[in-house]
């Protein structure tokens, strides 16, 4: 699920500007250096601790206003975006424009702040009491927060994040595999287009056909993924297996080293990987994790890469190129 989820968190903060990539982010997380802003790559990686905040925090309550807030919270914690009160409901009026535009120039002014608790709290209401079909309660509910807008700064990635929840939340998805922020960042233009075109104009019809898509195709999207991706961790399970089960892959002349079946596993988390966290991951000796990740370079599992001459980097580069693979969405479907 992991790499799934660092997917979603760079294409929902690619929305909204942030360039830190998928193997940035990666790499990043298995201890490699990258030259990307400390920013860009806090503000992925607190998408990430949100959602899984937000999972955890659905045993014990449900989607509200509070869970809301704790979201945000996360979300804009220690970024370029904390002067944004995270955590907390705007208290000023905000608008959606060009940068540097004023209010008067604005393409979209949400609730002002008097009426703004009276507006969540009809959707938190809506959240609860609607009985229609899940897949349209969530895309309606997703319009309304944005068109809510209750905080300065993060309204457009919390909204992306309440989608999955609200599918987990509801039983619809087992594991938060399905996101859609590949899809609307890929038919960006229809996405806000169709947004403002509800405001505007009422236009539901055609923003639930658009949404309804996206989860069709997203659905088909990640489920190829995560086939491929478990036809690849088996495969190489088979092959780990076979150095762990003899052909002198013992540790110490003792038993057979079970280390690269391990590695295979952490590999499934992060196709990135580096001798000192395959170490402390497995919390095993440097060398035994180095011979490790050797082993498994000779067959052709990960292939090492960027020019270090400490601090090693690894990477399975099919499970990568599965991972960066473009979504398959052609633009003129979404206007069916």
């Amino acid at each position: 699920m992991r790499p799934f989820i660092k997917r979603e968190a760079v294409l929902s903060s690619r929305i909204e500007g942030t360039q830190a990539t998928l193997g940035e982010l990666l790499e990043a997380e298995a201890g490699a250096p990258v030259e990307r802003s400390p920013d860009d790559l806090r503000e992925v990686g607190n998408y990430v601790t949100a959602l899984e905040h937000g999972i955890k925090r659905l045993k014990q309550l449900p989607l509200s206003l509070r869970l809301v807030r704790e979201l945000h919270e996360r979300l804009m914690k220690g970024v370029r975006g904390e002067r944004a009160t995270p955590g907390e409901f705007r208290r000023s009026q905000n608008w959606i424009g060009t940068p540097g535009g004023t209010l008067s120039q604005a393409s979209y002014v949400p609730p002002p702040p008097s009426e703004l608790m009276d507006c969540l709290g009809a959707w938190e209401r809506f959240l609860h009491e609607s009985n229609a079909p899940p897949l349209v309660q969530v895309a309606l509910a997703h319009y309304q927060f944005e068109a809510i807008h209750p905080f300065l700064d993060g309204n457009g990635r919390v909204g992306r994040l309440l989608i999955t929840l609200f599918l987990v939340e509801r039983k619809i998805l087992p594991t938060p595999l399905l996101y859609l922020s590949a899809f609307f960042e890929a038919t960006r233009r229809d996405y806000y287009d169709l947004l403002s075109a509800v405001s505007a104009r009422g236009e539901w019809e055609a923003w639930l056909a658009y949404f309804l898509n996206g989860v069709a195709r997203q659905s088909e999207d990640a489920l190829s993924r995560a086939e491929r991706i478990n036809h690849l961790l088996e495969s190489w399970r088979i092959k780990a297996s076979g150095v762990s089960s003899g052909r002198g892959a013992s540790e110490s002349g003792g038993r057979p080293s079970q280390v690269p079946l391990r590695l295979v596993d952490m590999l499934a988390a992060n196709p990135f990987i580096t001798i000192k966290k395959a170490a402390e991951g497995l919390k095993t000796a440097y060398t035994t994790a180095q011979r490790g990740i050797e082993k498994l370079e000779k067959l052709g599992v990960v292939k090492e890469v960027g020019a270090a001459k400490r601090d090693r980097v690894y990477c399975a580069k099919a499970i990568f190129d599965i991972l960066e693979e473009p979504a398959r969405i052609v633009p003129s479907e979404t206007k069916r």
